[in-house]
Order: structure tokens, then C-alpha cells, then sequence
């Protein structure tokens, strides 16, 4: 069975699954996201309206839509957040005349985006830390080069969807700031971030100079992105979003299913937030309860409803077992499993959980039990 079929086959496993904790976009058909786009579009009263052209109708209504959320002059839907963060850091680039970007070296353009920055953009990149974390205000003010822009993950998705406290968050702008940086969030996955924060959105939005939020990660849409900030930078970025070739002709499936998810997912996020530690306190039980010799559930109090397990197994067992159980039980504890990255501890593997809105069902016991069901796959 090659990569792709064996890919296919554990979506349509999964996507068959009884009990899971949460769902994912690839575990379905294309037949039934048409039908849930339709009906909730039907239900909202925007079936009837026109389509987009070249980002008007839904594509301006998204940028509205996101411009009130986060409580910010103005926003930019795109067809990617790779290409929304290129745009946003060559903006601030030509304002502070420096290239230079400071950001963790687990951060999406670092490691998903094929040195997109450097190539496409012309920019450079510096590492404030190496450490599996945010970097510290004194790590920002000590940084020896001069930098432009401080991009901030928040959470740092591969460190374990990581989070600093408020207040610690709130030092690392105000060192960028003394040393006349601006500061960019790429929140892809912001929307969960406030109940960690103890804030609203605007208010933590509102510490940065521009925002980058993803609509297919935790809302629930298709694809896209928007980018939010002051008007002018919005101007500019409308005109290099054109150049970069990020105007399709229509748009609307994209830009109603992030409506669709600013409308259902965002408020259920909390829930999930909150969830996710019961989840989590579930995991640790059960692999305790079973003796596992060693393992890692990190954060161990998740700052989102999103973390990381580690088990000290080979990653195709673990995804063996993983599917296994499924097909035995009709229940998804565990997806896929991964090597650590480069330099990580060898005979170890690293899955992300996600805790949604079918996950709210289950008690610490379930998960308890499914820890169990799932070990007894392993050899």
C-alpha cells in the first residue's frame, strides 16, 4: 500500500469512527462539506446574496467580521496564512527599514514554509531562543542584532501549542517596543488563546501592531486567512496580496466557511479550552494505571484545547495501534504519531490531541478506558 492510499484508508477509518474527540477536515467527503456549507448558509440567510469578485460580498463581510473580533481598524482575507505573514512582515520591513525578523526557530516560517521569507521576500531571520518556549523580555532586549519586527506563535504549536502568562507576554512587547520593533502575532490558532490569558481577544490583539488568524485550524473552515492592523498597512497589504497572486477570481466557499466558523466555532472554543484538561488528566490516569514506563503528556495543564502526548514507541506502531483500535472499537483516541524533530531524544513519538466539540461527551473515565483498549494494540 503505498503513502497516499494508506493516508486514505486511516481517513476513511476515522471518518467512520463512532466516538472521537474531535474531527478533522480530511476525515470527511467532499459531498457532506457542501451540505453543511449550504444548510448553515440557508439558516444564516446569506444563500441568496451573490457570490464575491475579486474580494467583495462574503470576502468583504469575513474582513469585517474579523476587524470586530480581534477590535482592530481593518482586515485582509487571504488565501493563505504563508502568504498573509510574507506580506505582513515585507510591510513592516519597508516601515522600519530593517529586513531583519526575530522569532523562535520552531516557528511556522522556520520550519513549514521552505524559507519562504528569505526567498520570496528578501527578509532575514534571527533566533532569540532555543528553548521550547516564547522568548523572555531580557531575551528580547539582549538579542545583540538589530531587528525590525517581532513575530510572536501564539500558542507555539510545535513546542506543544505553548503559551506564556499574560504578564510575561505583555514584557516581551514592551522590550520589542524599547527597542523600536514592531510586533506581529501569528495567531493562527489565537482564537483559543483567551481563557490561558484570562483577556478577550481585542485586548490581547491590541498588543500587537498586526495579527494574522487562520480560519481552517480551529474554526472549522476550508481554507484561508486574514491579516488585521491599521488601515494603511491594510492598504498595503491589499496591493501586495495582488502581486502575490493572492486575488482568485471568486472565493465565496472559503469566505462563508470562515463566517460559518467565526459564527459556531468561536464561541465553543472556552469549552473546549476547559475540556481539554479533563482530557489531558484522563491520558496521564490511564497510562499511568497501565504502567507505561515512561510518557509525557505536555503541557501537563494544556494552554488551548490542543497538546502534545509522547510515548516511548516507535511512531508506525503507535499509528498502527491507533488505527487498530478504531476499526476494533469505533472510537478515535490517537491519530497519527510522529518522530521528535531534529536533535529530539531518539526511541520516542510525539502525537498533537485535539480536544472539540465531540470530545465534550467524554468523561476522564472514557478516557481512561480508551487509554487502555489503545495499549493493548501495541506489541
Amino acid at each position: 500500500m503505498s503513502e497516499q492510499e494508506a493516508r486514505r484508508h486511516r481517513a476513511r477509518v476515522w471518518g467512520a469512527a463512532a466516538r472521537r474527540l474531535s474531527s478533522s477536515p480530511v476525515e470527511t467527503t467532499v459531498g457532506r462539506r457542501l451540505r453543511e456549507l449550504a444548510d448553515w448558509a440557508d439558516a444564516d440567510g446569506c444563500a441568496g446574496l451573490p457570490p464575491d469578485v475579486y474580494g467583495d460580498g462574503p470576502v468583504e463581510e469575513v474582513e469585517q467580521r474579523v476587524a470586530e473580533v480581534l477590535g482592530l481598524p481593518a482586515a485582509v482575507f487571504f488565501p493563505t496564512g504563508t502568504m498573509a505573514q510574507q506580506v505582513a512582515l515585507r510591510c513592516w520591513s519597508g516601515r522600519t527599514g530593517n529586513p531583519v525578523v526575530a522569532l523562535h526557530p520552531l516557528a511556522h516560517p522556520e520550519v513549514h514554509e521552505g524559507g519562504a521569507l528569505s526567498a520570496v521576500s528578501g527578509l532575514r531571520t534571527v533566533r532569540l531562543t532555543d528553548e521550547p518556549r516564547l522568548p523572555t523580555a531580557e531575551e528580547v532586549r539582549d538579542h545583540p542584532e538589530p531587528f525590525g519586527t517581532l513575530m510572536l506563535e501564539l500558542p507555539l504549536r510545535d513546542a506543544g501549542f505553548v503559551l506564556p502568562t499574560w504578564d510575561e507576554l505583555v514584557d516581551v512587547v514592551e522590550a520589542a517596543r524599547e527597542r523600536d520593533a514592531v510586533v506581529h502575532v501569528d495567531g493562527a490558532r489565537l482564537w483559543e488563546c483567551a481563557p490561558h490569558f484570562g483577556r478577550e481577544l481585542p485586548e490581547i490583539a491590541g498588543l500587537a501592531d498586526s495579527v494574522y488568524v487562520s480560519f481552517y485550524k480551529s474554526l472549522g473552515g476550508i481554507s484561508g486567512a486574514a491579516l488585521a492592523g491599521p488601515e494603511e498597512v491594510m492598504d498595503e497589504a491589499r496591493v501586495w496580496r495582488h502581486r502575490y497572486g493572492g486575488l482568485p477570481f471568486q472565493q465565496f466557499p472559503a469566505a462563508v466557511a470562515a463566517l460559518r466558523g467565526l459564527a459556531l466555532e468561536l464561541p465553543r472554543l472556552p469549552s473546549y479550552v476547559a475540556h481539554a484538561r479533563v482530557v489531558a488528566d484522563g491520558l496521564r490516569a490511564g497510562l499511568t494505571e497501565a504502567g507505561v514506563p515512561w510518557f509525557r503528556v505536555h503541557p501537563g495543564t494544556p494552554h488551548t484545547h490542543q497538546f502534545q502526548v509522547w510515548l516511548p514507541y516507535a511512531p508506525e506502531a503507535l499509528t498502527a495501534a491507533s488505527l487498530a483500535l478504531t476499526e476494533e472499537t469505533g472510537t478515535v483516541l490517537f491519530r497519527r504519531w510522529s518522530p521528535p524533530g531534529p536533535g529530539g531524544p531518539p526511541g520516542v513519538a510525539v502525537t498533537e490531541v485535539t480536544v472539540g466539540e465531540p470530545g465534550l461527551a467524554w468523561t476522564e473515565r472514557d478516557v481512561r478506558e480508551a487509554v487502555a483498549a489503545f495499549l493493548a494494540h501495541l506489541p
